[in-house]
């Protein structure tokens, strides 16, 4: 039993030694050193944003989830994006003479009232 635990504790050795050699000799693998403060990773075309672009996006992880200000920036420009091409539809659409579509979302409907 002796013999065995003796065995053990010499692979454990054996294995922690070569961790450090290996992790000294290449290291943690990152080839870019990490964003400077008060910087981020981020970014969203000025506009056309495509749905490519909203895939591509990353924000910074912190202690409780993503970084609030990248998320909040995002989420206004997607928002401004939005209402930029409802205004140019909606004034084609008024230059063309067609009626307005019907609100099909129920976001729009009333609180109290079901969607359609």
């Amino acid at each position: 039993m002796t013999l065995i635990l003796l065995y053990l504790v010499v692979l454990i050795l054996i294995g922690t030694v070569l961790f450090g050699v290996a992790s000294l000799v290449f290291g943690r693998g990152e080839e870019l050193p990490p964003l400077p403060r008060a910087t981020t990773a981020t970014v969203l075309p000025a506009s056309g944003v495509t749905g490519e672009d909203v895939e591509a996006v990353k924000f910074t992880q912190v202690l409780r989830g993503y970084k609030t200000s990248e998320v909040d920036w995002v989420l206004d420009r997607l928002g401004a994006e939005l209402d930029q091409l409802r205004g140019e539809l909606s004034a084609v659409r008024a230059a063309a003479g067609l009626d307005e579509p019907a609100v099909t979302h129920h976001a729009a409907a009333g609180a109290d009232e079901e969607p359609a």
